[in-house]
């Protein structure tokens, strides 16, 4: 029975039961009954109802089971309702028990001595209820108004009679496809029966195999509705065995396969390596086709997880790669900025040991300062190099407090030269900001300034609302072009260590730095920092 049949079905049974329930309440005529038990439309209930059971998509296992014995409990039902009331109405009593009758034995066959199709018991007691309601139907449409056969049975008995007649007839079961019928009809001919036995093997074997197949197999007819599915199939989209006739998913076009995915009964998919192809006959025509599925859940898992573990390689070589780099340029300016300093404290130490007798005073001074400036480079860039560890590992912490910007910026300036700076900063103004990182930083700042611009160089800073713009401006030639992207990078060509602890320093107070043109020459390097409170 397919999906459409089952529907229309179950509707007339409803439609069946609930005018049995109206008419047990109200006659032709508009009066109540005299009781329940005298009219047959009692019986229609339950004669409703074991239609609409019968119409149930429930065919296996112990609920196909329980579905077929309700059915028939209720059938019978009806049959002993109709038979109580054959005395009053006979007709409609008569037409209501085969009814009941067909129900209860709706899938009854008894074979036949000629060894041909097996009959259907049901079929003559439809067709003798059909026959009952027509001859009532026809005989009250034709009679002469106040006369008639009114003692048959009502329009709208005759009425329910046929819906319940026609209903049972779709809810019949599937027949037996045209092979088996041509099998059990060869099987009565003794001659034909080794062929017929042979067939049933090949048909037996074909459909174990079918169902042993690991792969999922569904198989379509040339219009693409289902046939069969195997237990693999079943098993992997969570359908039931009866539900075979339902439409087949999206599936790769004839001829064509790859990675797929099936939707599941629960609402979820599976994806899959599925192939559709066609299957001929003997003149090339498609007579159907058939899709098979392997189910490639895990190998999916599997490549996430793999793609996963090669993005990890990816980070892991890519931070390898930016060690690797930071160990050749720290390499690089260790062989550069620290052998200079070092090479010449050699050299001026052994000049000094060789000739101290013969060497006047004020060249062993000279000598002695060039000594002490080329060690205190040599500190400052070992404390350089040990704030640029701590700020990779991100151990480097802020104490914000208000800092004076004059006061900072006087300091730094009269240890390095401050007969080049000029500072323009008012008193009162200061920042929320670590005060040994502001010292550091002005710093870097004065120092790049120095080494790379010209004099004069000018420090000012004015507030912007809640912030306050420090600017450090030379005279030079500024920054080449070619140098901007990179130039608060770790280490930037021509700037050192110095722009890059600028930069980590004020952003771990809160604040940010950026280079301007300065006009109509020269560099400009703007920190904007937190202005404290008044």
């Amino acid at each position: 029975m397919g999906r459409l049949s089952r529907l229309i079905a179950g509707c007339a049974g409803i439609a069946v039961a609930v005018f049995g329930v109206v008419s047990t309440r109200t006659l032709d005529d508009g009066g109540p009954p005299e009781g329940y038990s005298s009219t047959p439309a009692v019986a229609l209930i339950p004669a409703g109802i074991a239609l609409l059971v019968q119409a149930a998509p429930i065919s296996g296992g112990g609920a196909g089971r329980l579905r077929a014995g309700a059915a028939v409990l209720l059938a019978l039902s009806a049959t002993g309702l109709a038979t109580a009331a054959l005395v009053d109405q006979p007709a409609a009593s008569v037409a209501t028990l085969l009814s009941g009758l067909a129900l209860a034995f709706l899938d009854l066959r008894l074979p036949r001595q000629d060894g041909s199709m097996p009959f259907r018991v049901a079929d003559p007691l439809l067709l003798g209820v059909a026959v009952i309601a027509l001859v009532a139907l026809v005989s009250r449409l034709f009679a002469t108004p106040g006369r008639g056969p009114d003692s048959v049975m009502s329009l709208s008995q005759a009425g329910a009679l046929l819906l319940l007649t026609a209903g049972a007839f779709l809810a019949r079961p599937r027949p037996l496809r045209a092979l088996d019928r041509a099998l059990d009809e060869a099987q009565a001919d003794p001659e034909q029966r080794p062929l017929v036995e042979e067939l049933r093997d090949r048909e037996d074997f074909a459909q174990t195999l079918l169902q042993s197949m690991n792969e999922a197999v569904m198989v379509l007819d040339a219009n693409y509705r289902v046939i069969d599915v195997n237990r693999r199939w079943r098993e992997l989209t969570g359908y039931a065995d009866d539900d075979v006739s339902r439409d087949p998913p999206p599936l790769p076009p004839p001829g064509s396969g790859g990675d797929w995915t099936i939707p599941r009964a629960d609402g979820t998919a599976v994806p899959v390596l599925a192939s559709m192809a066609a299957i001929p006959d003997a003149a090339g025509t498609t007579r159907g086709y058939v899709a098979t599925c392997v189910d490639i859940a895990e190998r999916k898992h599997a490549e996430d997880a793999l793609t996963e573990h090669a993005a990890e390689l990816e980070r892991g070589n890519a931070q390898l790669a930016s060690a690797l780099a930071f160990k050749n340029d720290l390499t690089s300016m260790l062989t550069h900025d620290v052998a200079q300093p070092i090479s010449s404290i050699a050299s001026l130490a052994e000049l000094l040991c060789a000739d101290w007798a013969d060497l006047p005073d004020d060249i062993r001074l000279e000598l002695a300062t060039k000594i002490d400036k080329n060690t205190r480079r040599l500190v400052k860039m070992m404390n350089d190099l040990q704030l640029l560890f701590r700020l990779d590992t991100g151990s480097v912490t802020a104490r914000r407090v208000p800092a004076p910007l004059l006061e900072v910026v006087r300091t730094v300036s009269a240890t390095m030269a401050g007969e080049d700076v000029e500072v323009a900063i008012d008193e009162d103004l200061a920042a929320l900001i670590d005060r040994g990182h502001l010292t550091v930083v002005v710093e870097n700042l004065l120092k790049n300034a120095l080494t790379h611009g010209a004099p004069p160089i000018v420090v000012q800073a004015e507030p912007q609302g809640t912030a306050v713009l420090l600017v450090v401006q030379d005279s030079g030639p500024g920054i080449p072009e070619d140098v901007l992207p990179g130039l608060f990078g770790r280490f930037s060509r021509g700037a050192g260590l110095g722009l890059f602890i600028v930069r980590h320093l004020v952003e771990a107070n809160g604040g940010t730095v950026r280079y301007e043109h300065a006009t109509p020459q020269g560099a400009r390097l703007l920190v904007t920092l937190e202005r404290a409170p008044a």
